[in-house]
């Protein structure tokens, strides 16, 4: 039988893994030590090492109506796909913990396939599914609820999987006692189940809030020229105009998404508390 390795031989071991992991998180954070100093850049063009120091490309991004409009659009698309998306995420994912009825592993399913299924596929469909709502007086193509319709088949998966682990991990004897109490099902959802589940409901949401902000593949088959979003409008501008002001964006997007990031993984630490 092989002994098991001393302390002598366990440091180096773990040097050597934390060394990897560092190798590793470098290597995935360059493009990100790239992006946020060209956004500081006084060349006219995408360049680094920058030249010198300039915020002109941050001023370009809140002077130009096309950058802020962008914007304006996939946030107010974004807050709607977050409300609906954690709404029905929620109520489906108490039907598909909770229920006991024939089919529910076929709809659960269904709702995380858009996980599965390649991204370009769900747009080439949607687009196909779109086109013959125009002709009937109700186009989706090129507006903002086509894009909300869009980014939720993305979005409610996440927040029914955040949900449902959550909920599975709950004590029913709480629901129980409160029901044995008096208190009907809706009272003790509202003042036992919500409050307990809350930190899975609102890691869902910020979930598909980021989902909705950052697509960019459904967005261009759907935004046509009249709704175009952020992601779109960065797209757009790195084919035709590549200067700094994409960068800026770029860095300010990265902001918001280390931001959201860390609001989820401070819910999750704070779950377990919850819970007990």
């Amino acid at each position: 039988m092989s002994r098991p390795a001393g302390p002598g031989l366990r440091r180096p071991r773990r040097w050597a893994f934390y060394g990897f992991c560092g190798a590793v998180f470098f290597f995935l954070m360059l493009p990100v030590l790239v992006v946020v100093p060209m956004s500081f850049s006084s060349s006219r063009y995408l360049q680094f090492p920058p030249p010198g120091f300039s915020l002109r490309w941050y001023s370009n991004y809140l002077r130009d109506p096309e950058w802020t409009g962008a914007t304006v659009r996939s946030l107010v698309i974004a807050g709607f796909v977050t409300l609906i998306s954690t709404v029905v995420g929620t109520m489906a994912s108490v039907g598909l913990v909770r229920g006991t009825f024939r089919g529910k592993q076929l709809i659960h399913s269904l709702i995380v396939s858009p996980m599965i299924v390649p991204v370009i596929i769900v747009a080439i469909a949607l687009y196909f599914f779109y086109a013959p709502f125009k002709t009937w007086g109700m186009p989706l193509i090129g507006t903002v609820p086509g894009l909300v319709i869009a980014h939720c088949l993305l979005a409610l998966p996440l927040v029914v999987i955040n949900v449902s682990a959550t909920l599975r991990g709950f004590d029913r004897n709480l629901e129980m006692a409160s029901q044995n109490l008096g208190a009907g099902p809706l009272v003790t959802f509202r003042r036992i189940t919500f409050p307990l589940i809350r930190p899975g409901i609102v890691s869902g949401a910020l979930f598909a809030f980021i989902t909705s902000f950052d697509e960019l593949v459904i967005a261009i088959f759907i935004s046509g020229s009249t709704a175009r979003t952020l992601p779109v409008k960065m797209w757009e501008g790195i084919r035709l105009e590549i200067d700094p002001t994409i960068a800026a964006v770029s860095s300010l997007l990265i902001g918001l998404s280390v931001t959201l990031l860390l609001a989820i993984e401070l819910l999750r630490r704070d779950r377990p508390g919850r819970a007990g």
